[in-house]
């Protein structure tokens, strides 16, 4: 086939589902059989499930953050964006580039994976003070920020300012919120022993969460022991409670309660991409409506999976849809791929099941609980067997490398605690690290399109 004539196959996404797929096409298609070109913000793979140890210091960001770059051998051509808008009439992908200049990048298959972003709700002040956990910049801004109430309380001489500095708040009950309130306090609690003029007993952690357990995917007896190994750490945890209103210097949580605190950690679940919006297509709270083989009902040649994906779980059946897991990301990202070379090559196109291996919350230190296949496990076999997850599921030999001596140099010689100081005069909130207002109208994709078009001609 000559070169300009070979289809264009574009993947939006560089996650676990997105990652996959491409390094799939690659190793499964030859080099004149398709072009492949995957949109990404940024050109590296974020392991998300590891991010509360990157927040608490256990881990660097380089050791979470998977190059797509290392390797000579990959050919896809990665743009560095942002999709902000799918025309499917036309099969032209809205890319806003880095640069800040907006381009059309026309495909004739297209794998969606943009993923997912804080779900947030209509509570006063809660974007403007509420710092989120989804991204490599938001864990390391917020360690700078634990790391900084710190030096700011043991530097005030105002009793309630220092309360107040000490004092943290996590919502979101999930595995998130319960690994990021578990790693978080470990930070400080090592860290006040450093601060000879702060007192540990004014240190205070909040995790609430609107629902009546903690983590109730685990079961019954796993949750009540997160639950107590927690609870035995001195974190407060409050449930059927969520926030009311939020300032920059205290929270008001829905059962009256107000607490005077300046880190407001909000992790209460994710809602698919605002790309999703931008298609116009039939969605299910949120997430696009696709087969169980992951393509869209109705457009050739247009398939979706991940968070962003109501994709149908064909193991549990009764109209069940995949969680937004890595997990089935994962296995979603291979699957798909094989369902578009099928595509490519005239075949029928198969279903996606997976039936889950089960569950890992690292909670720091020896703690943790775990489910794999459904045996529950806690303590340190459960660290092992969490630990043991994570690390096999790093893509490559220099990250497992990196992740594998951080967590050895981190349980032989502990944290330094250091502040860097980055972005010391700027807010890095849930509104400064989503971008949420990039995002087109179906109908702006649609005159956006028309217009280059006309400009073609």
């Amino acid at each position: 086939m000559d070169t300009v004539t070979r289809p264009r196959i574009l993947v939006v996404g560089a996650g676990f589902a997105g990652v996959e797929c491409v390094r799939r096409l690659e190793r499964r298609l030859a080099p004149d059989e398709a072009e492949l070109t995957l949109v990404t913000p940024f050109s590296y793979q974020l392991y998300l499930p590891l991010l509360p140890q990157v927040a608490s210091g256990v881990l660097t960001p380089q050791s979470v953050a998977l190059s797509l770059r290392r390797s000579e051998r990959y050919r896809t051509r990665i743009i560095p964006g942002g999709a902000i808008g799918v025309d499917l009439r036309s099969k032209v992908c809205v890319v806003r580039i880095v640069n800040g200049e907006i381009v059309n990048e026309p495909y004739d298959y297209i794998v969606l994976a943009p993923g997912s972003v804080t779900r947030t709700f209509d509570i006063p002040g809660l974007t403007d003070h509420a710092f989120g956990m989804k991204s490599l910049a938001e864990a390391a801004y917020l360690r700078d920020h634990v790391i900084t109430q710190l030096d700011l309380a043991d530097a005030c001489h105002d009793p309630a300012e220092r309360a107040s500095r000490l004092q943290f708040v996590v919502v979101g009950g999930g595995y998130a919120g319960t690994e990021t309130a578990a790693c978080l306090q470990r930070l400080t609690h090592a860290a006040v022993k450093r601060y000879p003029r702060l007192d540990p007993g004014l240190i205070k952690w909040h995790l609430i969460d609107i629902a009546p357990k903690l983590m109730p995917e685990l079961g019954e007896k796993l949750g009540r022991s997160a639950h107590e190994i927690l609870t035995r750490r001195g974190i407060e945890i409050s449930l059927g409670v969520s926030i009311e209103k939020a300032g920059a210097e205290e929270v008001t949580f829905t059962d009256g309660r107000v607490v005077p605190t300046r880190t407001l950690i909000w992790t209460a679940g994710v809602v698919a991409s605002p790309l999703i919006a931008t298609l116009g297509a039939e969605t299910v709270r949120g997430r696009l409506a696709v087969n169980a083989d992951m393509c869209l009902p109705g457009h050739d040649g247009v398939f979706a999976l991940g968070d962003s994906a109501a994709v149908p779980d064909v193991a549990k059946g009764d109209g069940a849809v995949c969680p937004p897991t890595a997990q089935h990301a994962l296995r979603q990202g291979r699957h798909v791929a094989e369902n578009v070379i099928a595509t490519l090559r005239g075949r029928p196109t198969r279903p996606y099941v997976h039936r889950d291996l089960g569950l890992v919350v690292d909670l720091g230190g020896t703690d943790a609980v775990s489910k794999p296949l459904g045996f529950e496990l806690h303590g340190l076999p459960a660290q092992a067997v969490a630990r043991g997850y994570h690390w096999s599921a790093l893509r490559t030999g220099v990250a497992k490398t990196r992740v594998m001596t951080n967590w050895l140099l981190n349980a032989v010689a502990g944290d330094d605690f250091v502040r860097t100081g980055f972005q010391t005069h700027r807010p890095g909130n849930l509104r400064d690290f989503e971008y949420l207002d990039a995002y087109l109208t179906p109908e702006q994709v649609r005159a956006h399109v028309e217009e280059a078009g006309r400009a073609a001609r």
